[in-house]
């Protein structure tokens, strides 16, 4: 099969979006997505829930994703799903799924890191959008991870530097809960910290040694001043909303930046790419923007489609490693937890 031929079923199922996608080599012909809005009712994801959804979900999704694609199964060169890390529970559903059909249609099966999956969607074809080169540095940051990875080449990467407690978007989450938002928060700070004063409030940033990050004592600081200035004013978080999220997002961006100024500073290495539904903050984007005139880096930033949860993103991993004939078989066992 010539490489013009290469047509990717790509599948993710890590946490609480359906997601199915096909890829005419590094192309995109579809890319859809099921959200799963019953999570907003509790606050956070609910893992059964999460994984009878996608049961429901999976099968028109993927019709959906061929249909949009005009493509028919037959013409399928192979399929691709998230192997993890993720929820267990959602993992199997995209899994067990991507056997079945890999197994009806005799065409390979490509497990993927989601981790890297996020990384390598920078790759993608797209107008417009410049791909980065080997090395460079990338800042995964999502619900789950924060990540620091040098990246060598398409599947020879380093996690430099990573968080010792909570990820960057339960920061942003657990932050927005404090102030009564309701889930998801992170993009509810973000709207509100364009009309506020980054610099109304200061929180202290944690002194954690070298690439590695901590966000655990901030939301306790965060606690606990909401709670004080309420004591003062029951009004606090109302009359001072803008503000506040303007602050906790400056401080946010302040932690990764330092250590994103030291990462480049330790390798010399000054191409920075970002990936992770964080990456969708509007604030993160702009503060990279900047960056390149103001440090004189090279950043790459995905479309918004491609930084949240996506199969998109799985699909041009899937064609990667199609193209090396690094294949799985049925045996492969999905992972909540997988190292690079």
């Amino acid at each position: 099969m010539q490489n013009s031929e290469v047509f990717i079923l790509a599948i993710e199922s890590s946490c609480d979006d359906t997601a199915a996608a096909v890829l005419h080599n590094d192309k995109v012909l579809s890319n859809v997505v099921a959200n799963q809005l019953i999570h907003n009712l509790y606050g956070g994801v609910v893992p059964e829930l999460a994984s009878r959804a996608h049961q429901q979900n999976i099968v028109p999704v993927i019709d959906a994703a061929l249909k949009k694609a005009n493509i028919k199964k037959e013409q399928l060169s192979a399929i691709a799903f998230t192997q993890g890390p993720g929820l267990m529970g959602s993992l199997l559903v995209g899994s067990s799924f991507a056997k079945s059909l890999s197994l009806a249609l005799q065409i390979p099966l490509i497990a993927v890191n989601h981790m890297q999956a996020h990384i390598l969607a920078h790759f993608i074809d797209e107008e417009d959008c410049q791909k980065p080169t080997f090395p460079f540095i990338a800042l995964t940051i999502s619900g789950g991870h924060t990540q620091i990875v040098k990246v060598n080449d398409f599947f020879d990467m380093k996690i430099i530097g990573e968080t010792t407690d909570d990820a960057v978007g339960e920061a942003f989450d657990k932050s927005a809960k404090i102030l009564g938002l309701p889930y998801p928060g992170g993009p509810l700070v973000d709207k509100y910290a364009k009309l506020g004063n980054p610099k109304a409030f200061a929180f202290t940033k944690p002194r954690v040694p070298g690439l590695n990050f901590s966000f655990s004592g901030l939301k306790t600081a965060i606690l606990y001043f909401i709670q004080k200035n309420k004591v003062i004013n029951p009004n606090f978080v109302e009359e001072n909303l803008n503000d506040i999220c303007a602050s906790i997002q400056y401080t946010i961006i302040e932690i990764l930046m330092d250590k994103l100024k030291l990462a480049v500073k330790e390798t010399g290495i000054k191409q920075i790419a970002i990936g992770g539904g964080v990456s969708a903050n509007s604030g993160i984007r702009n503060t990279l923007i900047e960056a390149q005139n103001k440090y004189g880096w090279k950043t790459y930033i995905p479309k918004f489609e491609y930084t949240t949860d996506n199969a998109a993103m799985i699909g041009i991993v899937g064609y990667q490693k199609f193209l090396s004939k690094n294949f799985e078989t049925s045996a492969v066992v999905s992972k909540a937890r997988i190292q690079f």
